[in-house]
């Protein structure tokens, strides 16, 4: 039987492509009569814009388009708010927030994809299986993708287990050896120097990794050969739009579906720069929509954490950034950020996080609920049953 390799291997070179619960109107016997068997996706997108909370999606909507919701995700039919706190806090970080959405249990802030039992930089807790993992188990293609180091938090929740996510050192290697599959099929992301520098203060390196795996890590898109099914890439920045495309050309020919995440950072402590990654970041996640067969593929965005910006001024016609080139020439003082029409509090925030969906499962979205609850969303999508166990 070919492997997910070979398959992969021999259609680039051949140019081939391959609930909450509702409450019921009728009766029960009448519900249990008429409703349709619930889609199941083949495909799964989750798109998470790092600092991405309610605040910053509505002054991106401003920014690009001097309206309110007139982002492409605000016009998605399936949404929640969905809260972020690790185990022993209220405001998360990346590490816990995405750690608890693609394994559905929460953990400590610092802490990527170890149970609750882990203790930051000191003991390492029960590894606790990602979506990622599940779909690498069962012959699926997965891709991650993100404007950050390919080895921070967000991205290697999805990959890697460990007790400190500033250890890139031993975290980027995980990529390379799996616990469940072969592993992350394309891996594309950012912070070249600061990994290789950890690679090497752990004793290993890029060379090294790649010689001993025989799978080359490149440093830019375009190095990339057409033939590669399983490309790595790790470059000083990520144009993710590029990235997304070419990841959905390859993991598009999988006979049994795929996984992408992709990761687009919204901290707006630089307001300017943090809603236009938004509105960007809203473009893709629209052309994106427009290629996929959303009666197979379940797209859904969320934050795994909000941030302290609000818009408390400004009218229709006038710029909602108004002041902001003045303050980029200043000098910097603190982490408050006082413009004309908009303040921002550098710093995480605790309250809950936008989730949208739409396509096979996404009427799952709906309502409060806590972020692990995302993973049960995409869980049942597919049609599958986590692992007994805390570890899931």
């Amino acid at each position: 039987m070919m492997n997910k390799k070979s398959f992969l291997s021999l259609c680039l070179l051949m140019g081939a492509a391959p609930a909450l619960p509702v409450v019921a109107q009728t009766s029960p016997a009448e519900t249990t009569r008429s409703a349709p068997s619930p889609a199941k996706a083949k495909n799964i997108i989750l798109f998470l814009a790092d600092a991405g909370g309610v605040p910053v999606i509505h002054a991106a909507s401003l920014l690009g388009y001097g309206e309110p919701q007139k982002l492409r995700i605000q016009q998605w039919p399936h949404l929640g708010l969905s809260e972020t706190s690790p185990v022993d806090e209220f405001v998360s970080d990346s590490a816990n927030g995405m750690s608890s959405i693609v394994t559905g249990i929460k953990t400590r802030n610092g802490v990527i994809s170890q149970g609750p039992n882990a203790a930051r930089g000191r003991q390492d807790g029960r590894p606790t299986k990602t979506l990622l993992e599940y779909a690498e188990e069962r012959g699926l293609l997965t891709g991650v993708i993100t404007t950050q180091s390919i080895a921070d938090a967000t991205p290697a929740a999805t990959y890697a287990h460990s007790n400190d996510r500033k250890t890139w050192g031993t975290i980027f290697p995980q990529a390379f050896t799996p616990r469940f599959g072969d592993g992350v099929d394309v891996l594309f992301g950012a912070g070249r120097a600061e990994v290789g520098e950890q690679l090497v203060a752990a004793g290993t390196s890029f060379d090294k990794i790649s010689q001993s795996h025989k799978r080359p890590i490149y440093s830019t898109l375009d190095q990339v050969p057409a033939n590669n099914a399983r490309p790595v890439v790790v470059g000083d920045r990520m144009d993710v739009h590029a990235a997304t495309l070419k990841a959905l050309d390859i993991l598009e020919r999988s006979p049994k579906g795929y996984f992408l995440v992709v990761e687009w950072d919204a901290h707006t402590d630089d307001s300017r720069e943090g809603l236009q990654n938004v509105v960007d970041f809203d473009k893709l996640i629209a052309e994106v929509e427009r290629r996929v067969d959303l009666k197979d593929t379940l797209l859904v965005f969320t934050a795994d954490h909000s941030f302290g910006l609000q818009v408390d001024g400004g009218r229709r016609g006038e710029p909602l950034l108004e002041g902001y080139d003045a303050w980029k020439a200043a000098p910097k003082e603190g982490a408050i950020v006082r413009l004309k029409n908009v303040l921002v509090n550098d710093s995480h925030t605790g309250e809950e996080v936008p989730a949208l969906a739409i396509g096979p499962g996404a009427e799952r979205v709906r309502g409060y609920f806590p972020n692990t609850y995302l993973f049960d969303v995409m869980m049942q999508a597919w049609g599958w049953v986590a692992d007994t166990g805390t570890s899931k």
